[in-house]
């Protein structure tokens, strides 16, 4: 009985060391093929991982310098804008004032301003050098004058009535309006003079150009810096993205913070400027309360030539006071 279970121990041992060494070798390669295919399959891994990686790292730096042309493109675009915002033409000055006159049609009212201030100062004073001096001020300064008073009440008008046109943009695309439609809506709705200049902005578009573009003419327009900085903010968004309601809400809240600021300004600096101008039209005032109640004791003023000599000095002076005190006074935003 022991040597029968002795006999099929070592028969399933000889089995077991036969079927060891056919199927060793294809065990072996079997094993080798799995791990060739998983060295294969980490180096693809790790391949894809890395072409990902750097194709994020390019697009990062695309996205970059993107970002860095576009802002190196306005700031060539802001200086050239403010180059002519700073000094602009004739007929850009009139736009800005909001009048449709032609050059030719300002230059026929600049002849009839000359000659009527030289006709009256020729009746008034019966001098020749005092009418010729008053044809170059009327036909010159003054119409300049008008048109730089318009100018700046229109302006100034505007920058009252953008920051509500802003909030009207902001309102329309959280609620799911494009641009153009808000800026549509602005151009018929919104008061003068904002509803004038963004109805030139949706007819720049209508005849294809782009809205960054657009919005760009409209610091030419208006040159302020409220509508620089929204040019900027159209530009950057239409060229690299961004959230557009955020960044318009911001520059609203920016602009009316600047207004709240210049207003307080005001306040403050009313005492100096009501100072100044009592100071500046003392002289006046009393020199012709001294014409009034003592004629001949002041008339040695315009009869003598030290008399002439002392009007120029004082008006000189009075000039340079005058500015000096608008220069102190006069803030800047």
């Amino acid at each position: 009985m022991a040597q029968v279970l002795f006999f099929a121990l070592f028969a399933a041992l000889a089995a077991s060391g036969l079927a060891y060494a056919v199927l060793q070798p294809r065990i072996a390669n079997e094993k080798k093929a799995a791990s060739r295919l998983g060295q294969y399959s980490r180096v693809e891994t790790n391949g894809a991982a890395r072409v990902a990686a750097r194709d994020r790292v390019a697009e990062t730096a695309k996205r970059r310098k993107t970002i860095q042309n576009s802002l190196k493109e306005l700031d060539d675009r802001e200086k050239e804008r403010s180059r002519h915002a700073n000094n602009p033409p004739l007929r850009r000055r009139m736009e800005q004032a909001g009048l449709s006159l032609t050059e030719r049609q300002f230059m026929i009212f600049s002849a009839g301003a000359g000659l009527g201030v030289a006709v009256l100062l020729l009746v008034l004073t019966g001098s020749l050098p005092v009418m010729l001096g008053g044809a170059i001020v009327g036909g010159l300064g003054l119409p300049r004058f008008v048109i730089a008073t318009l100018r700046k009440r229109r302006l100034k008008k505007f920058s009252e009535e953008f920051p509500n046109a802003i909030d009207l943009i902001v309102r329309g695309v959280r609620a799911g309006l494009p641009v153009n439609d808000t800026l549509r809506m602005i151009s018929t709705e919104a008061a003068e003079p904002v509803r004038s200049e963004f109805r030139k902005i949706v007819e720049a578009q209508q005849l294809g150009i782009s809205a960054g573009e657009a919005v760009e003419r409209l610091y030419q327009n208006v040159p302020l810096s409220e509508t620089n900085f929204f040019a900027i903010v159209i530009a950057i968004q239409s060229q690299a993205g961004g959230n557009l309601s955020e960044a318009l809400g911001n520059l609203s809240k920016v602009l009316r913070e600047r207004r709240k600021m210049r207003m307080k300004v005001q306040a403050m600096s009313m005492e100096a400027k009501s100072s100044a101008a009592i100071i500046g039209a003392l002289p006046v005032l009393v020199g012709t309360l001294i014409y009034i109640m003592s004629p001949e004791y002041i008339s040695l003023l315009f009869t003598e030539s030290m008399g002439h000599m002392i009007i120029g000095g004082g008006i000189l002076w009075m000039t340079i006071g005058v500015v000096v005190m608008r220069q102190m006074i006069n803030f800047d935003f």
